[in-house]
């Protein structure tokens, strides 16, 4: 309570400074609310919810526009592929947890997993789904020139994700030290 009453303060400044962002977030805050509320199984609704409230975050303070904006990162199709990407990564990774607190998990409602365990033809549809997403980061990561940060976002986009996909779908994102993973994840594959 006393941190929270500390941070209003700040809080009402911020909204004050940036009413838009402000309006953006609470908006895609309540749509999450009433999705979660609902126990929408519509991963794609939840995660472009989830898409939208991160782009308004990362919508301010980019040079330049049209095209250039369409394609930076953090915007546009590449920006949303991310945000969707790490919605639902993150929801896999929490399968477990949310099956014995019974929270809202769109992955588990989509796929009907009722324990918090993958069936191998869900996690063969889920993996796809990761995987289309990468493409689309693919894709947008190549029309845009990243200068000397090239060689470790491309790392990240061709390797990274998918090991982390990868590691999420078997159950050891969390069991290994991240060195160990980078060792066993260091050839590029899909995570299918």
């Amino acid at each position: 309570r006393v941190s929270a009453a500390a941070l209003r303060g700040g809080y009402r400044k911020a909204a004050a400074a940036r009413p838009g962002f402000d309006g953006r977030v609470r908006e895609q805050l309540a749509a999450l609310s009433r999705l979660e509320g609902e126990c929408c199984p519509s991963m794609d609704q939840a995660a472009d919810t989830f898409a939208q409230l991160l782009a308004a975050a990362a919508a301010g303070g980019l040079p330049g526009g049209g095209a250039r904006r369409r394609l930076a990162p953090g915007h546009g199709r590449g920006g949303s592929s991310h945000r969707r990407w790490v919605y639902l990564i993150d929801a896999a990774d929490d399968l477990q947890k949310d099956a014995v607190s019974g929270n809202y998990n769109p992955v588990a409602l989509r796929y009907g997993l009722r324990d918090g365990k993958w069936d191998e033809e869900s996690r063969r549809a889920f993996a796809r789904t990761l995987d289309h997403s990468i493409h689309m980061i693919a894709t947008a990561f190549e029309l845009w020139d990243f200068g000397v940060w090239r060689p470790l976002l491309e790392s990240t986009v061709y390797t990274g994700l998918f090991a982390v996909g990868r590691a999420v779908l078997e159950g050891t994102f969390h069991k290994m030290p991240p060195r160990e993973q980078r060792k066993k994840h260091k050839k590029a594959e899909e995570t299918t």
